[in-house]
């Protein structure tokens, strides 16, 4: 392309500009054909310098003016098209859908989690274990000497969560997570659970179906949703109780004697339909050993006083019960974003346990060992607990989008919990009668309104 300049005459197309080099033919200033490191000269074409009639010269630029601007809608389809573009909108990416089928499969995830996660080392679970014993009776010691009000709400505190992180323990037994020999899971087990009046086989079994379930919106076990008809049916009294802080954090007892609403059987009835028949004699067993410990209990208020007894254990059984149905709430509900429930064919293990959420407790992580971690324990509940952090590091490459990473806790506490389950009781009432994939509806009549959100 031509080089332009301005000349006193107007636009004139300036010669092409030569480097010239070092060796070979070269063009002198006397239009001379020159061979450099030579001494021959070539005669060569002469080159005409520009006339023009200074009489005639004008020294306004000869350059034509558009006859309008042009705008700023023509000024970008004109880089769109420089672009390639060709004027047309960019096509926007399509939303997540949290309840698609995801395109990678359990083998997958299995794949991308070290080998060392999967293995159960009984040793390392007896420590924490012992850990959690100590724990418990140095507080409960350290509490009954001091016998001060200004300790005894710190106590109250303390123990109940030490109370919690005794039954998750007992959960990893009853998942076999703890070790591969089952007597000593089914022992250990049923020392922890008893201890804070819980059935071990009997809850381990319904656990166990809760997991075979989860996601599902009416064979899950536990905290699964309402369907509509069965939500409006339900009487003011049992709505308050469901969906009013803190009367839902108090549900674990009720339970265990009566399950969710909509489902019949009792934790502790051998006959009840969560069991098969070859499962009653572990559910005897379970019951006797829990009605050893409310036994023994009952003796120590002989001894101690009532007054004592609840000080001592009453007050910290209650917060265990609200870390257990707090904690269990969370890893299924009140996310920000909608997350769906399956029915039917939409339904598989794989796209239920994806709706489950982590969740960080700050402190608590650890002395609760990391039942906060929950995603791939809900997936793969044979991972010790203490693997459940580095296999879930390694497995999110994975699940890309369907793993919400959870609010970090700004403080040592996870007070930013509190909100989300308030928020998650008032918006999160039932779902839909019909529809293969489902999502949470809101009731406003309970928050003073007849209208259906």
């Amino acid at each position: 392309m031509a080089t332009w300049i301005l000349s006193e005459c107007g636009l004139k197309p300036l010669a092409p500009v030569i480097p010239r080099p070092r060796t070979g033919a070269a063009l002198s200033s006397t239009s001379r054909v020159e061979f450099l490191d030579t001494n021959k000269v070539v005669a060569g074409p002469k080159f005409q310098p520009l006339r023009c009639n200074l009489r005639e010269r004008n020294w306004g630029l000869k350059v034509s003016a558009p006859l309008r601007v042009a705008s700023i809608e023509e000024e970008q389809k004109s880089v769109d098209l420089t672009n390639g573009t060709n004027g047309v909108e960019h096509e926007k990416l399509p939303e997540f859908d949290p309840g698609a089928p995801p395109p990678f499969n359990l083998a997958d995830i299995r794949a991308a989690i070290p080998k060392h996660c999967w293995v159960k080392d009984p040793w390392r679970s007896m420590s924490y274990v012992v850990r959690d014993v100590i724990a418990v009776f140095g507080l409960a010691a350290a509490a009954a000497y001091l016998n001060n009000w200004l300790v005894w709400p710190l106590y109250w505190a303390a123990q109940g969560t030490m109370f919690w992180a005794l039954f998750v323990l007992g959960h990893d037994c009853g998942h076999g997570s703890f070790s591969n020999n089952s007597k000593l899971n089914s022992v250990v087990g049923h020392l922890l659970h008893s201890s804070i009046l819980v059935p071990y086989h009997g809850w381990r079994i319904s656990h166990r179906t809760h997991h075979q379930h989860h996601g599902h919106a009416e064979n899950d076990e536990s905290w699964h949703p309402l369907p509509e008809k069965l939500f409006r049916s339900l009487d003011t009294v049992t709505r308050m109780l469901r969906f009013t802080a803190p009367f839902p954090l108090l549900a674990f007892p009720v339970y265990l004697f009566s399950r969710s609403p909509g489902k019949t059987g009792s934790h502790f009835d051998p006959s009840s339909d969560l069991f098969v028949p070859n499962e009653r004699k572990d559910v005897i067993t379970s019951t006797a050993c829990w009605a050893a410990m409310l036994g023994l209990l009952v003796g120590l208020g002989f001894v101690m006083g009532p007054i004592q007894l609840l000080k001592l254990y009453g007050v910290p059984y209650v917060i265990f019960v609200m870390w257990l149905d707090l904690v269990t709430y969370l890893h299924h509900h009140g996310h920000e974003d909608k997350l769906p429930w399956y029915r039917g064919k939409e339904w598989s293990y794989l796209r239920g346990g994806l709706t489950t959420l982590d969740r960080d407790y700050g402190w608590i992580n650890n002395i609760h060992h990391d039942i906060g971690t929950h995603v791939i324990h809900h997936l793969f509940p044979q991972i010790p607990h203490y693997h459940l952090v580095e296999a879930t590091e390694a497995a999110k490459p994975v699940f890309g989008k369907y793993y919400r990473e959870p609010k970090k806790s700004a403080a040592p506490l996870p007070f930013h919990l509190i909100g989300e389950i308030i928020r998650s009781f008032k918006t999160d009432h039932f779902v839909s009668d019909t529809g293969d994939v489902v999502y949470y509806q809101t009731d406003s009549k309970i928050n003073g309104s007849s209208k259906l959100e």
